[in-house]
């Protein structure tokens, strides 16, 4: 059996004996592959080494092919495994000698340091993990190095794009324990009640004549109570994709307590209500990435508008919807379309409530006109970004909104 600082417990399978190098490496690159998240299994990496045999390889974008036609099943991880391909054979001249078989395997002390990326933290906790860093017992410590915080108090305010997958999947357990207010509201509807205020005529008459007509036996009822339907608006451009992977999570522990209408966009407009409603939420995260054919591409705001104004609100915003957009607002198109479909959307809900991850950025500043253009017409303006913010938009949905979300307020300050 092969070992290797990437490797874990369960090697995924061995590559064939007199492969070279080259077979070694695609056997680490797909434990890595495994390790950032991708269901990568022994029948992948045979099927690897057999594709890369028959296709002969010519250069990088070959291999990029073939490798990405074997491992990658979802769009949703595409992303990872470009990062993870990038990061791996980045060495320059580095594949061409291992199609040679002449080189070893790279390290990571001579990678030069860049600038994180959306999922690049969880590639290279991937990439460059050591099996002995995790068999040696962490020693006992009088005085946490980092000021009494716990782990899951680091992990509410760190943000999305940076988690690796081991706080990925911790994330994702908080997210499904979020609970919302209670923010029902009453109804035209009443229901039959012994506390309730209006008097039923029909059943105090139906009463009355029961006993003989001697009493009067008054019927109370009281107005229905419900919570409000919820409707998302959740852009999927390349920009957006890291941040709407981990709120699609949201959204589905959500539908589990109240009417939730889910829709992607990106540079087309995808309702994929009904495969949110799947139990498992993977799986239907993956029914999801089969509907959607734009993910992580160009972003057009005002035509996806367009295309839910004209053929959804009439259908899903009635009951007093909340709608809730998530975007960053970088629109391509003319401001003009976007303003007028946003002010259409704002007539047509209860609350109109803009998530936007540029906020997380202490410097940002409603300068761009896609966003100037949205602005006057949203209730509240918030981030989401982390665990934190996420838990701020469950208060914000019951009612318990900040100045701080003030919209016009931004566009003072940016002025």
């Amino acid at each position: 059996m092969i070992a290797n600082p990437a490797s874990d417990d369960k090697p995924i399978a061995e590559p064939p004996r007199g492969s070279g190098r080259l077979a070694e490496n695609i056997l680490y690159f797909a434990r890595a592959l495994r390790e950032a998240g991708l269901p990568v299994g022994p029948g992948s990496v045979l099927d690897a080494l057999k594709a890369v045999e028959a296709a002969g390889i010519g250069d990088r974008a070959d291999f990029y092919a073939t490798l990405h036609a074997i491992f990658v099943k979802k769009h949703e991880h595409t992303l990872l495994f470009d990062q993870a391909f990038r990061i791996f054979w980045r060495r320059k001249g580095f594949l061409e000698k291992l199609i040679a078989m002449m080189s070893p395997q790279a390290h990571p002390t001579n990678q030069k340091k860049q600038k994180a990326e959306a999922g690049a933290n969880r590639i290279a906790d991937a990439l460059f993990k050591n099996p002995q860093d995790e068999q040696k017992a962490a020693p006992s410590l009088d005085l946490d190095a980092r000021f009494t915080m716990s782990a899951a108090e680091i992990l509410q305010t760190k943000d999305f794009a940076q988690m690796t997958a081991a706080e990925i999947a911790s994330a994702r357990a908080l997210i499904a324990r979020l609970t919302l207010p209670d923010d029902a509201v009453k109804t035209r509807r009443h229901f039959a009640s012994a506390h309730g205020r209006r008097i039923d005529p029909r059943r105090s008459f139906r009463r009355t004549l029961r006993d003989g007509g001697a009493i009067i036996d008054l019927a109370f009822r009281a107005a229905a109570l419900r919570h409000p339907p919820i409707v998302a608006l959740c852009d999927i451009s390349g920009s957006m994709s890291d941040y709407t992977r981990l709120f699609l999570h949201f959204l589905h522990a959500l539908g589990e307590k109240r009417r939730v209408t889910t829709f992607l966009f990106g540079t087309r407009l995808t309702n994929v209500t009904r495969a949110l409603r799947a139990r498992d939420v993977d799986e239907a995260l993956a029914l999801c990435s089969t509907q959607v054919q734009d993910w992580a591409g160009g972003t057009r705001i005002a035509s996806s508008l367009h295309r839910f104004n004209r053929e959804w609100s009439r259908r899903v915003l009635g009951q007093g919807a909340i709608v809730v957009l998530f975007t960053d607002g970088l629109e391509r198109d003319g401001a003009e379309n976007l303003q007028r479909e946003m002010e259409r959307l704002r007539k047509s809900c209860r609350r109109l409530i803009w998530l936007n991850p540029l906020l997380r950025y202490s410097e940002f500043q409603a300068k761009a006109l896609g966003i100037r253009a949205m602005l006057p017409f949203v209730d509240e303006f918030r981030p989401i970004h982390n665990l934190a913010s996420m838990a701020d938009l469950c208060r914000a949905l019951g009612g318990a909104g900040g100045a701080d979300a003030d919209p016009k307020a931004w566009l003072r300050r940016s002025a």
